[in-house]
């Protein structure tokens, strides 16, 4: 109840105040949304080693102690986000958290395969076909949200360059309407010091291969969670898992907002409103740990009652 009860105060503080107008979004807000989203994350990953600690847990602890390590590389990984970005002002293409976050795609999905491999899969056709196309779609809606802003910038540019010029300077052919505002620089804003400037110019030269290995796990994880609501389906135990299998899905959901973000929209900012999954994949995963050591636990009292 009290995952739910974060992740419907998180959709509606997204949705009343991630609104863009234009303008820069305020410190505080961003402040607010990686405390929504670190609280998630680090319940859950509270619940998940819970989940290992108890010996009654009927669908086995190293599957637990799995995705509670995915929770807390990901809470890891965040607080060096979010430093990097408030912290040192500094929008970079790789940032140490990354270093965090493909260990939590790693420990996520041997979470997820352990629990799939302690079903004995037996799969129709029609539900091998489902995957193949949930997973065909996975890579395709991940490759084709990589095209990177600049390729469309510099068709702009060359469309820009055959307009013709008679003389006449290009500002005065643009209506003051469609003139985009040139924003000042905050006098607030920090300055990055030359170390964090240093070590952003030598971990940009990886921004392709990281890029690619967020695009791999991502379609894994979507492929993984269909498996694993195929494989847990029915059942009272099923209950858990189908909760993990949706946290999956909205990684996905946030992760793939956050690629096209990134690569499509020119100083993006986080704290859109598509960022709102990632705070529901913790909570979900809370959900589904909370459900299988209430079940788990239940189990066990009932059969020393008997």
């Amino acid at each position: 109840m009290a995952s739910t009860a974060w992740a419907v105060i998180s959709l509606l503080f997204f949705l009343l105040f991630s609104i863009s107008t234009g303008q820069e979004r305020p410190e505080w807000y961003r402040v607010v949304t990686y405390f929504l989203e670190q609280i998630a994350y680090v319940v859950a990953g509270f619940l998940c080693f819970r989940n290992w600690r108890s010996s009654a847990i009927v669908s086995g602890r190293t599957v637990w102690l799995a995705i509670g390590l995915g929770m807390f590389f990901y809470f890891i990984g965040n607080l060096f986000f979010a430093y990097w970005e408030m912290g040192l002002g500094i929008d970079p293409d790789v940032s140490p958290g990354d270093f965090f976050f493909i260990p939590a795609y790693v420990f996520l999905g041997w979470g997820i395969l352990r629990a799939v491999m302690s079903k004995r899969l037996d799969l129709t056709g029609i539900q091998w076909a489902i995957l193949a196309a949930i997973a065909i779609a996975g890579i395709a809606i991940a490759v084709l949200t990589t095209q990177p802003f600049a390729e469309v910038e510099s068709a702009d540019t060359e469309t820009q360059v055959t307009a013709p010029q008679v003389g006449t300077p290009s500002d005065a052919l643009t209506p003051p309407s469609l003139v985009a505002p040139e924003l000042e620089p905050s006098a607030e804003a920090p300055v990055p010091p030359a170390w964090a400037v240093s070590l952003e110019e030598q971990l940009t030269p990886f921004s392709t291969y990281i890029t690619w290995l967020y695009i791999v796990g991502d379609v894994i994880l979507v492929v993984m969670a269909t498996t694993l609501l195929l494989a847990f389906w029915g059942g009272r135990f099923a209950l858990s898992w189908r909760f993990i299998a949706f946290a999956a899905f909205s990684y996905y959901i946030a992760d793939v907002w956050f690629n096209y973000a990134t690569n499509t929209i020119p100083n993006y900012q986080t704290g859109a409103l598509p960022e709102v999954f990632w705070i529901f994949s913790g909570c979900l995963i809370s959900i589904g740990a909370a459900l299988e050591y209430d079940l788990s636990t239940r189990r066990r009292a009932g059969r020393r009652r008997g």
